[in-house]
């Protein structure tokens, strides 16, 4: 029997409201986690109040705002992550990285001393995670042409950064475009990583 997990769902959306094809993801994926018995807590970023980090010293400070505790908290509390965003200038929606800083810091995220070779321990080891993209460009193209730049500066620069290991991902690429049935299949496979919890 598969081990059961608690799953941390990021939605990073900034547009709270329904219909937007990224919540109807999220919502896939956490359906077929709970299907298949595992634990989800589901944050949609586009209904929170997230505060954005202005100086070096607050993102380094113990002074976290109490918001940013409940994040870490939930994503701390979690084995496996879920971030989904659509492709906005080519990276990830201002507010999903505004949560990123808040939330990542020192102390929680990685430790910035300690280590033999000067680099920070990572705090978050033994997390999963799965990246799920939406674009209006073919899948192809964008991992081809841009070769996921984006996509792979959120796997190392930041997830990997602090640890979390494996991680994967999923493009849906020329979602304007796609019909209804090609939409459904797209939530049918997200539902089945839920299953998985991977």
């Amino acid at each position: 029997m598969a081990t059961k997990k608690r799953i941390a769902i990021i939605d990073g959306h900034p547009d709270g409201r329904e219909g937007r094809y990224i919540h109807a993801l999220a919502s896939s994926y956490a359906e077929g986690a709970r299907a298949a018995g595992h634990e989800v807590i589901t944050l949609t970023l586009g209904n929170l109040d997230i505060p954005l980090l202005r100086r070096a010293q607050d993102f380094n400070s113990n002074q976290v705002p109490p918001v940013v505790r409940t994040f870490q908290k939930t994503l701390g509390g979690a084995d496996h992550w879920v971030i989904l965003y659509p492709l906005w200038l080519g990276s990830m929606p201002a507010l999903l990285k505004g949560f990123f800083e808040q939330t990542l810091r020192p102390g929680f995220a990685f430790a910035p001393a300690g280590s033999k070779n000067g680099m920070p321990r990572k705090l978050l080891k033994g997390k999963s995670a799965r990246i799920i993209v939406t674009m209006g460009m073919p899948a192809l193209f964008y991992r081809w042409y841009f070769r996921a730049h984006s996509l792979k500066s959120l796997e190392r620069n930041i997830l990997r950064f602090c640890g979390i290991a494996p991680v994967r991902s999923t493009v849906v690429g020329m979602v304007e475009n796609k019909s209804r049935k090609q939409r459904a299949a797209c939530l049918e496979e997200v539902r089945a990583l839920g299953e998985q919890a991977r």
